[in-house]
C-alpha cells in the first residue's frame, strides 16, 4: 500500500511528470505556476529542465522534444501562454511525438497578475486536450493521463489549473511511486509531417478535424467526466475548484463533473440534463463551458447571482443556492475579523526605490512593466505612468514619443529578467528608429517578483550549473545604444545626474541601475540608520521614500506633525533616508 503525500497540485504536478517518464522540461517563473518547476528541478539527472527566457522559447524547446520523440512539460501562469500562442497554434496543426503537456495556472481575482484571463477558451482555439483538476490527486492523476493521451492521440495537451488548486494542498496517493520512462519513439525525418508549408498545412488542418472528432467520443468515456447522483429537479454541471465549491455548498444536488473539459462531453450532459427541470453551469471564470453546451441545445438556466467575474468561493455560491433553492448553504468558516490590511509596497532597502524617486523627482513620465518595480507607482513615489505585460515598456515610450508626448522627459523602467525576456527587442527596435528614450533597468541579478528564480544574468541555471553572467550594458553596446551608463542605485546624487542627462539627451539611452535583491543576498543586520531626535524638524523629506522602514516618532511640540523613526528591525542601513534629510538628522551605525 503506497503512502499518502500532502502535495499542493503544483508539487503533485511536478511528481507525476517525474513518474510519468518526462524527459524535458521548460518553464518561465510565473505564480501561480512557479512551483511545478522548482519542484521538477529536483529532478536532477532524470528531467532535462531549464529557466527559459520566455515563455515562447520554453515552448519551443518542449515541442523540439516531443518532435524528437521524448515526453515533455512546460508550465506557465495564464498570460505566459499568450507568449507561447504562436507555436502552439501551429504544432497543434503538426502533432505532437512524445507526450507533449502544457501547464496553464490561471489567476481568478488576478492575485498577482494583471488580467483576468480564462485559458480554456485559448485550449479550444487551439484544438488541444484540456484537462481541469479539482485537486491535488486530480493534478496528479490527469497529468499522468495527460502524457499518454497526448502520444495516443497527437495531440498537445493543456492541463488548467487555478491559483486556488495550485497553491492549496491536499492529500495525494502517488500509487506504486516508481518512474517509468518509455522508450524514446524514434526521429524520422518526415517533412510532410513536420513543416507547415501551405501544401502541407492544408493536409494538416483536416487531420486536426479528425482527431477532434476522436477526442469528443475520448472525452464522452473519460473517467474524468462523470454525474454525481442527487435529489431535486436542479442539476449543476462544474469544473476546477468550482466542483468543490459546489459540492460543500450543494451537498444534495446531482452533479456532473466535467475533468476533460475540452472537447466537452455533450453527449453525456444531455443525458444527465434530461430528467431536470433546471441546469445550472458554475465555472471559473468565462462560461466556457456554459456556452458550448447551450450551443448543443442544451438549455442551461441565467442565473441573477454573478458567478464570471473574481474568484469563486463557498459564500458566493450561498449567493447562488438561495437564489435557486431558497434555503440557506451550510455554514461557511468565516476569516479573522480586525487583520489590519497590508497593501503591498518595495521592501525596506530595495535598490528599486531610489530610481523611481529620482524619476518622479524629475518629473519623468515612466512607462512601466511586470515585475516588483510595479510598486513604483505606489505613494509617495508615485513614479510609474503605465504597465500593460513584460517587455512592453519600451515600446510604450517609442509609442509615446511617436506621438509627440508633451514631457520630454521619457523613461522606460524593468528589471533585468523582463528585460531577457521580451525587453531586447523593443530596445533594438529603439536603436534601428532611432527614437530618443531612456531604458532604465533595474537590474539586482535575480528574478525577484516569483521568488527569486535565476536568470541570464544570474550566472547560474535551474540546475545550479555556472553559466555566463550576461551583462546588460554590453547587449546594449552590441545594438549600438549611444548612450550607456551602470550606476549604483543607493548613490541618489549620481542617478540624477545620470537619468537628467539622458531624459535630456535627445539620444536612445540606457542606465543599468545595478543593485542586489535584498530578501535574496539577505543584506540586513550589519548596519542600520538611526535618526536623532533633536536634528529632526518632521519636514517628512525621509517619507517620501515610502520606505516601510521610516515609521513615525514623537511628535513636534506643537503635535501636529511627527517626527521621522526607524524601525531597527526593518532596516538595513541603505542610506537613502541619509540622503535625503536636509538637516543632517539621519545616520548609519554600524552593528558588526
Amino acid at each position: 500500500m503506497s503512502q499518502k503525500l500532502l502535495l499542493s497540485a503544483n508539487e503533485a504536478i511536478a511528481r507525476a511528470a517525474w513518474r510519468a517518464g518526462c524527459s524535458v522540461a521548460a518553464a518561465y517563473p510565473g505564480t501561480p505556476s512557479t512551483e511545478i518547476m522548482e519542484n521538477i528541478g529536483k529532478y536532477k539527472g532524470e528531467i532535462n529542465c531549464e529557466w527559459s527566457v520566455n515563455e515562447k522559447v520554453a515552448m519551443e524547446v518542449v515541442i523540439g522534444a516531443s518532435l524528437a520523440g521524448v515526453r515533455a512539460l512546460t508550465a506557465m501562469k495564464h498570460v505566459g501562454l499568450n507568449v507561447a500562442m504562436d507555436p502552439l497554434m501551429t504544432f497543434t496543426n503538426i502533432g505532437a511525438i512524445g507526450g507533449l503537456v502544457i501547464v496553464t495556472a490561471d489567476d481568478p481575482s488576478m492575485h498577482s497578475s494583471q488580467n483576468e484571463q480564462d485559458n480554456r477558451a485559448l485550449a479550444k482555439f487551439a484544438r488541444c486536450l484540456l484537462l481541469e483538476p479539482s485537486d491535488s490527486q486530480e493534478a496528479y492523476d490527469m497529468t499522468l493521463a495527460a502524457f499518454e493521451l497526448s502520444e495516443k492521440y497527437q495531440v498537445p495537451a493543456i492541463l488548467r489549473i487555478t491559483t486556488r488548486t495550485a497553491h492549496t494542498s491536499t492529500l495525494v496517493d502517488p500509487g506504486e511511486g516508481t518512474r517509468t520512462v518509455p522508450p524514446a519513439i524514434p526521429y524520422v525525418k518526415n517533412p510532410a509531417r513536420n513543416i507547415p508549408i501551405p501544401a502541407f498545412a492544408r493536409g494538416m488542418r483536416y487531420k486536426v478535424e479528425e482527431r477532434t472528432k476522436a477526442l469528443r467520443a475520448l472525452s464522452e468515456e473519460s473517467p474524468f467526466n462523470r454525474a454525481e447522483p442527487g435529489t431535486g429537479d436542479l442539476g449543476i454541471v462544474a469544473s476546477g475548484v468550482a466542483y468543490q465549491y459546489v459540492r460543500e455548498v450543494f451537498p444534495e444536488v446531482p452533479v456532473f463533473k466535467v475533468g476533460l473539459s475540452y472537447p466537452p462531453p455533450l453527449d453525456a450532459i444531455r443525458a444527465f440534463a434530461a430528467p431536470l427541470k433546471r441546469l445550472v453551469v458554475v465555472e471559473e471564470c468565462d462560461p466556457v463551458l456554459a456556452d458550448q453546451i447551450r450551443a448543443a441545445g442544451i438549455p442551461v438556466l441565467e442565473t441573477a447571482t454573478e458567478l464570471h467575474m473574481m474568484e469563486l468561493n463557498p459564500t458566493r455560491l450561498a449567493a447562488l443556492r438561495a437564489e435557486l433553492l431558497g434555503t440557506p448553504a451550510p455554514a461557511a468558516a468565516e476569516p479573522e475579523a480586525g487583520i489590519p490590511p497590508r497593501p503591498p509596497v518595495l521592501c525596506a532597502g530595495c535598490s528599486h526605490r531610489g530610481p523611481f524617486y529620482v524619476l518622479g523627482k524629475l518629473k519623468a513620465t515612466v512607462t512601466g512593466d511586470i515585475g516588483c518595480y510595479t510598486l513604483g507607482l505606489s505613494p509617495p513615489l508615485n513614479a510609474m505612468d503605465t504597465t500593460v505585460c513584460m517587455g512592453a515598456a519600451i515600446g510604450n515610450a517609442i509609442g509615446m514619443k511617436k506621438a509627440n508626448l508633451p514631457n520630454p522627459r521619457l523613461a522606460a523602467v524593468m528589471g533585468d529578467s523582463t528585460f531577457f525576456h521580451s525587453g531586447m527587442t523593443g530596445l533594438l527596435d529603439a536603436v534601428y528608429n532611432k527614437t530618443p528614450i531612456t531604458l532604465v533597468v533595474l537590474d539586482n541579478r535575480i528574478t525577484a517578483m516569483t521568488g527569486h528564480q535565476p536568470n541570464p544574468g544570474s550566472g547560474r541555471t535551474i540546475l545550479g550549473i555556472d553559466s555566463p553572467a550576461v551583462r546588460i550594458a554590453d547587449i546594449a553596446k552590441a545594438f549600438g545604444v549611444p548612450r550607456i551608463h551602470e550606476v549604483d542605485p543607493y548613490d541618489l546624487a549620481t542617478l540624477e545626474s545620470t537619468l537628467k542627462e539622458c531624459l535630456e539627451s535627445g539620444e536612445t539611452s540606457l542606465v543599468v541601475v545595478r543593485g542586489p535583491c535584498v530578501l535574496n543576498e539577505k543584506i540586513g543586520g550589519q548596519r542600520i540608520s538611526v535618526v536623532d531626535a533633536g536634528k529632526c524638524r518632521a519636514c517628512g523629506a525621509c517619507f517620501r521614500l515610502g520606505c516601510p522602514a521610516i515609521v513615525r516618532g514623537e511628535t513636534t511640540p506643537d503635535g501636529k506633525r511627527a517626527k521621522s523613526a526607524i524601525d531597527p528591525q526593518a532596516c538595513i542601513g541603505c542610506t537613502l533616508c541619509n540622503q535625503v534629510c536636509p538637516f543632517g538628522a539621519i545616520t548609519t551605525k554600524n552593528l558588526r
